[in-house]
């Protein structure tokens, strides 16, 4: 009976709609609002047969979103004014003083800026907040409505008179969360009659009812048993950021070879994934074996790698493409080659604004989620919508400090949080972490050094081109290395981007620095043979690269290479022929019908051929020759038909996501549709393909990259037309991606009856 037992808040709205729309609007009353403004954004059809209610509810919610807008700009003590004046109903600026831990002129700034956002407004009694307001702000301080009538000095003679028992509960439950259950306490008795100090609090009204079955402490006996204040501690001053002091000189020079750096390791590495694109997973995130190979290659740690290659994709470098075989794969962009064409200020510019605005959290790459799983680079579902704006605010708080001064070691980040959360309570508790990471990601990537800002950053801060006041502080490039005697050449600063790709390609990188050290091997050497180089362009590269003799070894090492290359040749066939008889061989090689099938000779007793096996039987066989197709290892082979399994369904989608998935299928299939007709129209008419033709067609319109219009006959025999974009053509089969599907297919060629050309205005 003398006990209580604290409340904690309710859980979240009920579940899913899914019936009718006057249910439906009903049940919405009780979601979210972010969850109710994207509902009705994406099915407006929902508000036509309940336009009333469905109208009602977006109102509701754009009025709470734009009140949630408003209030998320509030720092904590202009938040702290509005909880006070919502638990008051209405006051005065005296009023809000006087009960305020804050200096008068703190209170009459923070007014003056809630009325400027229109959160409040003055009647004729007082100051009053917008109407929503108490609702969508909660309770910062957990101050309950204060009782109209009753101040702190009213409830100051009630609580003289309470035991130390009774004293002490209603300071717990005050400092708990203010409400409680009252158990079997009786209520509407006199102080003479309580047995015990729940009912003491009852009897005095130090406790009033509140939401069912629950007893809370009325606002005026929380402001009493704070001191007379809203809140326990000052609500005005800012927390402090720790600092230290640092020469500006050295912050630049830090931060500009951080910078470099960044800019330079990027391109070594978006280049290489040109020549070696990674597999995208399923999720279209980067395996892990994938980010160490690339953290191998550019001789940094994982975690560095990993903010590289996301503020590289957030910049457009990187996208996915399917490769040869179909696969999407992380492949250099178009715009890579125009940003490599820049000056390394201008690469940099545009790589810290691409980390700046990007929502990505590339410090999760390598941690573990809640199941336990590794939390992989590029990974779609790595997102923040308060990550800019954290970013944002570091940097903006760096910029404030007086010329000479840094964050602290130690303790200054978490000062930095400190100072952030004053600034802006209302955000979630991962911005500590946004924070933290955004100190260390900007020290990377060059935009802070030894912990403070670099002057050239702040013109990210202000919004200005931070390139020009960057360029005088990068090494100038270089277009010559110092070749030595132990087969190594020396680059005596950053070389011009044609000379280190040359040189890239000869040579293999063993260090990197302000020198990067490059190694001759005869791999490196037969790397550039295979790129097409003879060996006296080798030579003259070197004499010409080199601003030292080339040394004798080094010589010997490019002729001894160039002595044994080529010795065996390495050619393309998708078939090949042999017999016993080779005048066999020969009258078919010279067939007049046979000048398609891509046939040369070898050896006297076989023939290859540039035509798939699936395609060359048949014309065989037209030809008169009657072939027996051999296995791998020289067995005959036979074939039979390939038994079939169905997929088996792995997820199970709701009624909703099946119908948004169905819209989407038959959005595109439209869209496809009508660019189909509309080429059908403008082309000129096209007669049957041979399985010959169909392949030429398709063979070029994979080398140029080309989309097609296809005439294909399924399985059925029903005859469809296709927009797709060749990917490659092997084995008898076109791998493309279908326009109609928006997928990656295979079509059997030989049931291809034409091949048109798209234009690239259609």
């Amino acid at each position: 009976m003398g006990t209580m037992s604290t409340s904690s808040a309710p859980g979240p709205a009920g579940p899913l709609p899914s019936q009718g729309h006057r249910s439906l609007a009903d049940q919405l009353r009780s979601w979210p609002d972010d969850r109710l403004t994207a509902l009705l954004r994406e099915r407006p059809d929902l508000s036509t047969p309940a336009p009333a209610d469905c109208a009602q509810l977006a109102s509701r919610a754009a009025t709470r979103s734009s009140l949630n807008r408003a209030l998320d700009l509030l720092t904590r003590l202009e938040l702290s004014v509005l909880d006070a004046l919502v638990a008051s109903g209405r006051a005065t600026d005296a009023q809000l003083v006087h009960i305020l831990d804050a200096e008068p002129s703190a209170v009459e700034g923070a007014l003056g800026r809630l009325g400027d956002l229109a959160l409040v407004w003055e009647s004729d009694a007082g100051l009053r907040a917008l109407t929503g307001v108490a609702e969508a702000l909660g309770s910062l301080s957990q101050l309950h409505p204060i009782t109209p009538g009753r101040t702190a000095d009213y409830v100051g003679p009630l609580l003289a008179e309470l035991s130390t028992a009774a004293r002490a509960m209603l300071e717990h439950v005050e400092e708990a969360s203010g409400e409680a259950d009252a158990g079997s306490a009786r209520r509407g008795i006199s102080p003479a009659e309580a047995a015990s100090p729940a009912e003491e609090l009852l009897s005095r009204g130090l406790l009033v009812p509140g939401r069912p079955r629950l007893v809370r402490v009325p606002g005026e006996v929380q402001i009493a048993l704070r001191g007379g204040r809203t809140t326990r501690s000052r609500v005005d001053v800012p927390p402090e950021v720790a600092t230290s002091e640092r020469d500006p000189a050295q912050v630049d020079r830090a931060a500009a070879g951080a910078a470099f750096e960044a800019v330079r390791r990027v391109e070594l590495l978006v280049d290489h994934w040109g020549i070696h694109p990674p597999i995208a997973l399923r999720t279209g995130a980067l395996a892990v074996r994938d980010l160490k190979a690339a953290a191998e290659f550019a001789q940094l740690d994982e975690s560095t790698t990993a903010l590289l290659i996301e503020v590289a994709a957030a910049a457009g470098l990187l996208a996915t493409w399917p490769d040869p075989d179909g696969n999407p794969a992380w492949t250099p962009t178009e715009a890579f080659d125009a940003w490599c064409d820049e000056t390394a200020g201008v690469r940099w510019a545009q790589l810290a604004r691409a980390w700046l605005d990007t929502e990505r959290l590339p410090y999760l790459v390598g941690t573990r989620d809640d199941a336990g799983k590794t939390r992989n680079a590029l990974d779609p579902e790595h997102t923040s919508r308060v990550a800019p704006e954290a970013r944002a605010m570091v940097l903006a708080e760096l910029a404030s400090f007086p010329v000479g001064h840094v964050v602290a070691t130690g303790t200054g980040p978490a000062s930095v949080v400190a100072r952030l959360v004053w600034l802006r309570p209302r955000r979630p508790p991962s911005r500590a972490e946004h924070v933290i990471a955004a100190l260390a990601e900007s020290g990377h990537l060059g935009i802070t050094g030894l912990g403070g800002l670099a002057s050239y950053a702040r013109a990210l801060v202000t919004g200005d081109d931070p390139a020009p006041l960057l360029t005088p502080l990068l090494p100038d490039e270089v277009d010559h290395v110092l070749i030595q005697a132990d087969l190594t050449a020396v680059a005596p600063g950053p070389l011009v981007r044609e000379r280190a790709r040359d040189l890239h390609l000869v040579a293999d990188v063993e260090s990197r620095g302000q020198a990067t050290v490059y190694r001759f091997t005869a791999t490196s050497v037969r790397r550039a043979f295979d790129a097409g180089w003879a060996a006296h362009e080798v030579h003259a590269f070197l004499a010409d690269v080199s601003r030292t003799p080339v040394p004798q070894p080094l010589t010997y090492l490019v002729d001894d290479a160039a002595r044994t290359y080529g010795t065996v040749r390495v050619g393309h066939a998708e078939a090949f022929l042999r017999a016993d008889d080779e005048a066999a061989l020969t009258e078919l090689l010279h067939h007049p019908r046979a000048g398609s099938l891509g046939l040369r000779r070898l050896a006297p007793t076989v023939l290859v051929s540039t035509t798939p096996l699936d395609v060359l039987i048949p014309r065989l066989r037209e030809l008169g020759v009657s072939p027996l197709v051999e296995s791998i290892d020289g067995t005959v082979h036979v074939s039979r038909p390939d038994r079939r399994r169905a997929r088996p369904r792995v997820t199970r989608r709701t009624a909703d996501a099946r119908l948004e998935a169905r819209l989407a299928q038959v959005v595109t299939a439209v869209r496809a549709g009508d660019r189909a007709h509309e080429t059908r129209l403008a082309a000129s008419p096209a007669g049957s393909l041979t399985p010959m033709g169909s392949l030429a067609a398709l063979r070029e319109a994979v080398e140029t990259s080309r989309t097609v219009l296809i005439d294909y006959v399924d399985n059925d025999g029903a005859a469809t037309q296709r927009l797709v974009d060749p990917v490659r053509v092997d084995g008898g089969w076109l791998t493309a991606r279908d326009h109609r599907a928006d997928d990656v297919r295979q079509f059997a060629v030989h049931r291809i009856r034409t091949v048109q050309p798209v234009d690239e205005a259609g």
